[in-house]
């Protein structure tokens, strides 16, 4: 007679998805998913009080899946981020605990299609956070989007660690690339304008079109260190974490592109 396997049914369902199955902690998981908020802010789009999304918000913070930084602006409230890499790995762990086939295989890059994305990335100074996300979604993308960056309150040139760190790191050169005023791009359409520090976010102006607006909570490298040689470490980390989050965007733009395939 023959006797199927079965698993053990006291076996315990994946970290992960204990925590994303809660229907509250994954509407923080979708809205953070977009880009970094703080406890008022989630509740107000939630429209839940503070202590219950503050609750969940550890629990997902002691799962891994998020970080907190306090804010550069005020030094008050903290900024939420989602660690897109861990969720995509215990996405992955989720799927292969129930059975090794449903481990996805990675997928190439989509080509978009149609007109290019725009999207605009604004920090204070545009000397660094944002010249250095432009530089790295241009490489990225290879001329499929439309990209600029400017300062709410510009410095006259590039900071020479932002210039370095992209030469040496990834072979671009933005050496004599000016700085602008982000008044001075208000007429021009985009789809997304992205902060990336904490007082930009609050002095950004509004762009025609009502493109997304999305925040990356990034401390300025430049505050670190008596000298440049002594910042050009934070250069470093700072850089690689723009990287990683302008790599999670390259697929939205693609997706953008393609709004028949685009998710509801």
């Amino acid at each position: 007679m023959y006797f199927p396997v079965m698993a053990s049914p006291s076996r315990a369902a994946p970290a992960f998805l204990r925590l994303a199955a809660h229907p509250l902690r994954w509407r923080l998981l979708t809205v953070l998913a977009q880009g970094d908020q703080r406890v008022r802010d989630l509740t107000a789009l939630l429209g839940e009080p503070q202590n219950l999304v503050s609750y969940h918000l550890r629990l997902l913070r002691d799962g891994g899946l998020l970080t907190a930084t306090r804010s550069s602006f005020d030094g008050r409230g903290s900024y939420y981020h989602l660690d897109l890499d861990r969720c995509a790995a215990a996405l992955a762990d989720t799927g292969a605990a129930l059975h090794p086939a449903l481990r996805p295989p990675a997928a190439p890059p989509g080509t978009p299609v149609g007109p290019r994305p725009g999207v605009l990335f604004v920090c204070t100074g545009n000397s660094t956070r944002s010249p250095i996300a432009e530089a790295l979604l241009r490489r990225h993308t290879d001329g499929r989007v439309e990209v600029a960056s400017a300062g709410t309150r510009p410095r006259d040139h590039l900071h020479p660690n932002a210039v370095r760190v992209l030469r040496e790191e990834f072979g671009t050169d933005v050496a004599g690339q000016p700085t602008r005023h982000v008044d001075t791009l208000t007429g021009r359409r985009f789809d997304y304008v992205i902060s990336l520090c904490d007082r930009a976010r609050e002095t950004c102006p509004d762009f025609a079109g009502q493109p997304r607006r999305v925040h990356w909570s990034i401390p300025d490298p430049a505050a670190t260190g008596d000298t440049d040689r002594a910042s050009y470490p934070s250069f470093r980390r700072i850089t690689a974490e723009i990287q990683t989050r302008v790599s999670h965007l390259t697929p939205v733009l693609t997706a953008s592109a393609h709004p028949k395939e685009a998710p509801q």
